[in-house]
């Protein structure tokens, strides 16, 4: 599986408490958002079922905001 990088626009204090809670899980912040994307891929298969990969793009269509 390819190694794919991701840049994101992130609050400076957000990215400042997500450092702490990164070195108190002795982990490096990049270690610690994989560790979280890991966590919502799982929750979210455990809800609707296992993502196959094949996803048509049309599909994959940003939800609306909840009221």
């Amino acid at each position: 599986m390819a190694i794919k990088s991701v840049s994101i626009r992130i609050e400076e204090e957000m990215l400042e408490k997500l450092g702490f809670i990164a070195d108190y899980e002795g982990r490096s912040v990049n270690s610690h958002i994989l560790v979280l994307i890991r966590e919502n891929i799982k929750s979210y298969e455990q809800e609707h079922g296992e993502i196959d990969g094949s996803l048509n793009p049309a599909d994959n269509v940003k939800p609306t905001r909840k009221k």
